[in-house]
């Protein structure tokens, strides 16, 4: 290539390994005393220096990437590797519990859109969370907080694909790498760094530490480097969830027949008129005057009729269809016990300028236990079979003009403290070999073997729970504009001796507490196995051809265990042993929450629980008792041809880039088992059929990158290509489940074409001084295909699937169920701008020229066309949104201070609300996440060359994540309040 590329390259290189920017400066005549223009170098360190390093490395690459590096040896800037890439324009990122980043959107494209590699190549990293932010991860998305940030050194979020880039994102490529010892000057380093974790709410101090060694020996030819992260924290995470948003009719009590439906929500006041009250008289009590043994009928008329005459004008003769309420209204606790630790090792041998060999080994583990604890309001997630919503006396009740429930008062409402135990461990290893050796100034080769195993593993989901039955004076209050309601419970939720634990009287319609295993022990394992070759021959100094190829095995296996039997009844209370011996207290909502939360509430001590009734010595069994075991095998392999060229000065505008093409073919093997049902006597489900289902798919990708310097400091961007990204994994598995009661359904695809889209984009960069930057960047991309779960009428003997199936229901072959299908449907347009600016003020006089200013703001617009109905292959409901998890607005801006001793900065980053997933339930068209403020800041004081000293600060405006359900109403599903984090810790360097 030209001189010109190759002294930026240099300097980037240098820029790289001495983590600092190199800022000549040409000195004048008359300072000198000589004629010759004389250079003085200024290393930048630090923050700044970090920023500079990635700006340089953005300038040469011609993708549109962006780069976050060390600030120092062993010091990323951020506390988790998501929420460092909030700070690159077009990146929103997802939090899970207790507030930590999880996943990562680029460009309004969500995770599942979005490739990771570690050290060069694909990684899998899958972790468990609650149910609200999606339960464990079978997928492909990739969880950021499995690793601890300390073992990398540097990302780059690779926004426009080029050949040489393995397929799979329609985002962005994220490459993380660990740090090799010939990326420092020095032949010796050695840093250790410990932090103190404190928490607002879990008001708990946890240790967090962290080592890099790194040695180079036979005459700086050979080195070695090992680094070490360990963090252990205690997480408290305070708020309300609804569950769900029902409408009134959902689980009201149907008196008629379903072609004629009288539908009756809740028990019917004395002197309303019908057909028949509600409940049935004679039904658990019911009389005239009462809707149960313990509740009297409501003597008011106004609140019934209310809820009896909201419908909704797409369900005018549904009796309460546009009343909405929550489903399961409780204040959440929730507890974590997290311990993260990683490792790598890398050696690394560069026998002269020409070869670079590299083995490095990566090791992260994560573990948590989590413990959540509700106290709720019961009844109106349950139907007349469950004593539920049919039961209960509405007395008092208002709504606002959308239906949404403003305030309530019932009674007969079941209460319930209710634990949930969730352990699981995320481990991921990776080994990988990479080498690169020039043969000649023209020819060169670069290759990669490598294999990692992501392994995500819960031995343990303990739900257990308390009752109190038939509860008056159940209250709900929403006036006042409250996001979350006021829950008055009614009775005292402190006094166990107000609460149940027993077995049902009546075939399991009044529950008086219990447990449930909820599916565990599972294991998910993700294997790849990975093999790149290509070679580079530079043709001339304007144009080198880069030919290559790769193999790749993804090996996903997913299973769970089912209870032996699989329902074991609740057993009552050993004699001598009451609720109070089975019970804790869970505390200080009322502070920490606010909005109504009691003081304390009676909850069941898992562990306590555990060893009373022998939960250790239960026994689970797997697929051959019905339990569900799953695989995708993928193998890949691909081929790709580059152009790369550079027109050096030789042209008026420089242009320089790279075009190319990559074919792609992909062999899948999917395999599944649908489990059927017990025969009689039978404890279990026997086991299932298994489906093995065998295809190929190939894709050939362009990809055009080009660079054009319009000025030594303004330059231009098109790039244009075709990708493609494969479908979730847990998707393609052939499996299905089937609710005979219900006459319900859901189906997966092993058939699912990928998700493709044509890309362009086009941006302009303005490098006006050292370290600083303007930029403008637009981008288009036209989803030719999308994937959608399809609700359709379907004859069960069409489905495909054994009769034994719906052996002992009330079910038969020739029933119609509304089955939800997973299909390729129509994808759309999606379209936006970034803006980026990167400032350094060292133009300024004194102190001020310390100072720098980092922001980016992002717009973007998508059309997706969302099918809700069909039947017969001929749509029958749809509706037009933004793509899931897709923010139109998002802006991050940084103010900081770095003198090279004192560094200080502050953090904002917005994130607009986006949708979680559509259609929603009940009338609902979608759930949603709210828009999102948080405030970070971190400061740094290098106290000398061996001690630095650290203090930063998350969430310091206590922002609350807020989950909603429908587009109109945004009725609040689940908010919590994470609390401020504060972390001070200290690194000395040997």
């Amino acid at each position: 290539m030209s001189n010109r590329r190759s002294v930026v390259s240099a300097a980037v290189t240098a820029a790289l390994l001495s983590t600092a920017y190199v800022i000549p400066l040409a000195a004048s005549a008359a300072e000198t005393g000589q004629q010759d223009t004389q250079l003085e170098e200024i290393v930048v360190t630090g923050f700044r220096g970090s920023l500079n390093t990635a700006l340089a490395e953005k300038r040469a690459e011609t993708a549109a990437i962006d780069v976050i590096a060390a600030e120092d040896i062993g010091k990323f800037p951020d506390s988790n590797l998501a929420e460092s890439m909030q700070r690159i324009p077009g990146v929103t990122l997802s939090r899970g519990d207790g507030g930590e980043g999880r996943n990562i959107s680029v460009r309004g494209l969500g995770p599942l859109f979005t490739r990771v590699r570690i050290n060069g190549m694909e990684a899998a990293a899958q972790t468990g969370s609650s149910d609200i932010y999606g339960a464990g991860n079978n997928g492909r998305s990739f969880d950021f907080n499995v690793f601890p940030t300390e073992i990398f050194s540097q990302l780059a979020v690779r926004k426009t694909p080029s050949a040489n880039v393995e397929e799979g994102s329609l985002g962005a490529t994220v490459d993380l790498k660990a740090p090799h010892p010939f990326d420092f000057e020095q032949d010796r380093v050695f840093t250790l760094t410990g932090r103190g974790v404190f928490n607002t709410i879990s008001e708990d101090l946890d240790p967090r530490a962290s080592m890099l060694f790194s040695q180079k020996f036979f005459d700086n030819t050979f080195g070695v480097l090992a680094s070490a992260a360990f963090q252990k924290r205690n997480i408290r995470e305070v708020g309300y969830s609804a569950v769900d948003i029902l409408s009134a009719n959902t689980n009201a009590n149907n008196l008629g027949t379903n072609a004629n439906p009288i539908l009756l929500p809740y028990c019917t006041p004395i002197g309303w008129t019908a057909t028949a009250p509600s409940p049935v008289l004679g039904e658990r009590g019911s009389t005239a005057t009462n809707c149960s043994a313990r509740t009297a009928r409501a003597s008011e008329l106004d609140a019934f009729n209310t809820v009896y005459n909201l419908r909704r004008a797409s369900a005018p003769n549904t009796p309460g269809s546009g009343a909405f309420l929550p489903r399961l209204p409780r204040y959440v606790n929730s507890e974590q016990d997290t311990e993260r630790t990683g490792g790598t090792l890398s050696l690394q041998w560069k026998p002269n300028e020409n070869t670079d060999i590299a083995l490095d080994g990566l090791l992260s583990r994560y573990q948590v236990e989590r413990r959540d604890n509700y106290i709720l309001g019961l009844s109106f997630g349950r139907n007349l079979t469950n004593s539920g919503q049919p039961m209960v006396a509405v007395r008092d009740i208002s709504f606002d003009q959308h239906g949404s429930v403003e305030y309530a008062v019932f009674d007969g409402v079941d209460v319930r403290s209710e634990g949930l135990v969730d352990q699981f461990v995320s481990t991921f290893e990776q080994a990988n070999l990479t080498f690169e050796h020039r043969f000649n100034d023209k020819f060169k080769i670069t290759g990669l073997a490598g294999r990692s195993n992501s392994i995500w593993d819960g031995p343990m989901r303990l739900q257990t729970f308390l009752d109190a039955i038939d509860v008056p004076n159940f209250t709900l209050d929403f006036r006042g504009g409250r996001e979350t309601p006021l829950i008055g419970f009614g009775m005292d939720v402190n006094n166990p001796e107000l609460f149940q634990y027993a077995p049902t009287p009546d075939g399991n319609r009044t529950v008086l507490g219990g447990f449930s295993t909820q599916g565990k022990p599972s294991r998910n394992v993700t294997q790849i196995a990975n093999f790149d070759l290509a070679g580079e021959w530079q043709a001339t100094d304007q144009i080198a051809l880069t030919l290559g190829g790769q193999y790749r095995e993804n090996d996903f296996h997913a299973r769970n265990s089912n209870l032996v039997p699989s329902q074991v009844p609740v057993t009552a209370l050993p004699n001598g042993v009451s609720v109070a011996d089975i019970s804790t207290q869970i505390t200080d909502l009322d502070d920490l929450f606010g909005s109504g939360a009691p003081a304390s509430w009676v909850a069941v001590d898992s562990k306590k629980w555990r060893d009373v009734f022998n939960f250790a010595d239960m026994d689970f069994c797997g697929v051959e008792c019905g339990a569900n075991e799953s695989g995708i095998l993928e193998k890949v392999t691909s081929g790709f041809f580059q152009f790369s060229f550079d027109s050096g000065s030789d042209w008026r505008f420089p242009v320089r880039g790279d075009i190319g093409v990559r074919y792609v073919k992909t062999d899948q093997t999917a395999v599944g088992h649908i489990p059927v049902n017990a025969p009689a006597g039978a404890p279990f489900p026997t086991v299932g059929q298994r489906n093995q289902v065998d295809r190929e798919y190939s894709d050939t990708l362009p990809s055009l990158n080009v660079v054009v310097d319009l000025t030594p400091d303004l330059l231009a961007r098109f790039s244009a290509a075709k990708v493609m990204s494969r479908p979730e994994l847990g998707n393609l598995t052939p499996t299905a489940t089937i609710t005979a009661t219900t006459r319900t359904g859901t189906v997966n695809n092993p058939f699912l074409d990928p998700i493709r889209a044509k890309t362009a984009d086009l941006g302009l960069e303005w490098y006006f001084r050292p370290g600083s930057l303007l930029s403008v960047a637009y981008f288009y991309k036209d989803i030719e295909t999308y994937i959608q779960r399809i609700t359709s009428p379907v004859v069960y003997t069409e489905l495909g699937l054994p009769d034994a199936l719906l052996a002992g229901t009330p079910a038969s072959p020739t029933d119609v169920f509304n089955v939800s299908r997973l299909e390729n449907t129509d994808g759309g347009p999606l379209k936006g701008f970034e803006l980026n600016a990167q400032l350094q003020l060292d133009m300024l006089p004194g102190i001020w020229s310390h100072f720098g200013v980092l922001a980016n703001y992002t717009r973007v617009e998508s059309e997706i066309e969302y099918i809700l109905t069909s039947s017969g292959g001929v749509v029958t409901s749809s509706t037009t949104a933004d793509l899931v998890g897709l923010s139109k607005n998002s802006a991050s801006g940084t103010l900081f201070y770095d003198d090279g001793v004192f560094s200080i900065r502050t953090t904002g980053t917005y994130r607009d609300k986006y949708i979680r997933g559509i259609p929603a339930s009940a009338g609902s068209d979608l759930q949603g996440n709210g828009e999102t403020f948080y405030l970070d800041a971190a400061a740094s004081w290098n106290f000398n060359d061996y001690l630095t000293l650290i203090l930063e600060a998350q969430n310091l405006t206590e922002e609350r994540n807020t989950l909603f359900i429908d587009s109109v109403r945004e009725d609040t599903l689940f908010q919590t309040d994470i609390g401020r984090t504060y972390t001070l810790g200290a690194t000395i360097k040997f």
